[in-house]
């Protein structure tokens, strides 16, 4: 974990074994299982957990806190390592895995798959006189970006790259198109989405998330208390617009105490009304 004030260096797994264990105090229950689908909310509404067709109902509200998905680009060798030396963001604005500091000083490389490419080379170009940006055979990065990067002294690579090549446990590099290998010690992609199945079918459409204008995913959107379009759903954490860890653990309790309203609203209004219908 990083940029959790006062867990620094903990494995997230144990930040998650620790709120669970909070939760049961207060009688909360945890199912595990994927949600694969829900019904649209009007008031109440039912989660399918799995394909065997387990069917959980549900109250009258629901709080969404899926979280966002990496979206890696589809190069040999690339998703073993990510997390490790193929990284994101040196202060990523949607998670706890931001390593800046990681790979100070090193040979660094940024994969263009997305306009976001050259930002995140100027970003890491703080931390590093060593940065490469492999085109991999498109057209991401703008004639200016280009401009600005040559400005910066960042080489940039037009190959394709076919491999990200391994030795030992540590990244060595990346091989392109013709066999050449640029050495490189980590390397740079990004593109987040909210985990789509379950807002999908609940109806919520996601939106683009954008960064100076550049598209860096998508997200849920959501009023600042977490309540969305659709009635009776609410949503915090990454699956709105992102945010680093710490934040989007305080949406949550936020997200609760807003329901937690809500609630106290229906149960008047109902009470209300079968006191007019009794007199």
């Amino acid at each position: 974990m990083h940029h959790y004030l006062g867990t620094e260096g903990t494995p997230p797994r144990e930040l998650y074994a620790a709120g669970r264990a909070e939760i049961e105090q207060y009688g909360a229950q945890e199912r595990p299982g994927r949600v694969v689908t829900a019904t649209p909310w009007t008031g109440r509404g039912r989660l399918r957990p799995d394909p065997r067709g387990r069917v959980v109902r549900l109250g009258a509200r629901l709080l969404i806190t899926a979280g966002a998905v990496d979206e890696l680009p589809d190069v040999p060798g690339l998703a073993p390592r990510w997390g490790r030396d193929v990284l994101h963001c040196p202060y990523c604005p949607y998670c706890a895995y931001c390593h800046d500091w990681e790979v100070r000083d090193q040979a660094i490389g940024v994969l263009a798959t997305t306009w976001l490419a050259a930002r995140q080379a100027l970003l890491f170009r703080q931390l590093s006189d060593d940065v490469t940006v492999f085109l991999h055979g498109g057209s991401a990065v703008s004639q200016t970006d280009l401009t600005r990067l040559a400005a910066r002294g960042v080489r940039v690579v037009p190959d394709r790259v076919v491999q990200v090549v391994v030795a030992g446990d540590r990244l060595r590099g990346l091989r392109l198109e013709s066999g050449e290998v640029v050495a490189r010690g980590a390397l740079i992609v990004a593109h987040v989405a909210a985990r789509s199945e379950l807002v999908a079918a609940l109806g919520l459409d996601e939106v683009p998330v954008e960064m100076n204008a550049l598209v860096v995913g998508t997200a849920v959107p959501a009023a600042a208390g977490g309540r969305t379009s659709v009635a009776g759903v609410w949503a915090a954490g990454n699956v709105t617009p992102m945010a680093q860890v710490i934040a989007s653990a305080a949406a949550g309790p936020n997200a609760g105490a807003m329901i937690n309203m809500d609630l106290v609203e229906q149960e008047t209004a109902d009470a209300v009304a079968r006191m007019q219908e009794a007199s």
